[in-house]
């Protein structure tokens, strides 16, 4: 199959990238790097998440992240709203589109989200009756795609009849995300062709995390099965509890060049997406995650 001439970033750093940081990100930090994304290119980014701050204190203030951006024409800012309480505040914050979630693995969705997978399901028919409503766009996640750290490994027949789920309840994209990167380009191939199957390939988006070091490989086998779609958080901020090591989600910077070294657009900006990158990790005090973006540091 030949590669897509066009791939479309969804930027999950401000969201899934800060959550599991220890440290507070004042709303400030917050808004200067989204603000940085936008000018970046970047066409898509999940600034943060209505969630219950006792379970994810870092996410506290994305009612004020919402009302601080400088929201750009052409640009979808995004939120995370796992339940009807989350869609009500997104609402009131304006967001236009959202994203739910459910794991592929029933281990995992008990110990992250205390249901099993069918309750997790039924729990968001009330997000998208109201969702639907008010005319919000709804993407739907589907984790432990390639493996679970309570399960092993995941069926990928598992995996597609979690994403048919989503994108019956009206989902209209599934992105399918290896939460502790395990995954493999041959499995990541075989998973794309049975999911395939039941939504299809348009449909579909890979969200790999870089544990192993194979995130960018498993983009690159993504593309070969024609998804076009990718997950990643600049300076490969954020990192998975559940995966001992886990060095988080794969570097924007560094799917940014492969892109570009592939001829394919993505209306990103390299050099502006490593200024954003290198400007919150100095927020961070640490160095960026991003080899791209180190490797030009090193070189000027």
């Amino acid at each position: 199959m030949s590669l897509p001439s066009h791939v479309r970033l969804v930027e999950v750093g401000p969201r899934d990238g800060l959550q599991n940081e220890k440290q507070p990100v004042s709303v400030a930090d917050k808004v200067r790097l989204v603000d940085g994304l936008s000018a970046a290119g970047l066409g898509y980014i999940e600034v943060g998440s209505f969630v219950s701050p006792k379970w994810v204190p870092q996410m506290a203030g994305s009612a004020e992240v919402f009302a601080g951006i400088e929201q750009r024409t052409g640009v979808t800012y995004a939120a995370l709203t796992p339940n009807l309480k989350g869609l009500e505040a997104a609402i009131e914050a304006g967001v236009k589109e959202v994203a739910v979630f459910a794991a592929a693995s029933e281990s995992f969705s008990q110990r992250n989200i205390n249901c099993s997978i069918a309750d997790s399901l039924v729990r968001f028919e009330p997000v998208m009756e109201l969702a639907q409503q008010r005319g919000i766009r709804v993407r739907g996640y589907v984790s432990c795609v390639l493996g679970c750290p309570y399960d092993g490994d995941v069926s990928p027949h598992q995996v597609a009849a979690v994403a048919f789920a989503l994108q019956a309840m009206g989902c209209y994209e599934i992105s399918l995300g290896d939460t502790i990167g395990v995954g493999t380009a041959g499995n990541v191939r075989q998973l794309f062709e049975v999911v395939g199957r039941d939504v299809p390939r348009e449909r579909l988006a890979g969200h790999f995390h870089d544990t192993y070091g194979q995130a960018l490989a498993n983009i690159y086998a993504s593309l070969l099965e024609g998804v076009a779609v990718f997950d990643s958080s600049v300076a490969g901020l954020g990192g998975c509890p559940y995966a001992k090591g886990a060095t988080g989600n794969v570097a924007s910077e560094d799917v940014v060049y492969l892109l570009d070294g592939l001829g394919i657009e993505t209306g990103v900006d390299l050099s502006r997406l490593i200024e954003a990158g290198q400007r919150i990790s100095r927020t961070l005090g640490r160095e960026t995650a991003s080899r791209v973006a180190r490797a030009r540091s090193v070189a000027q």
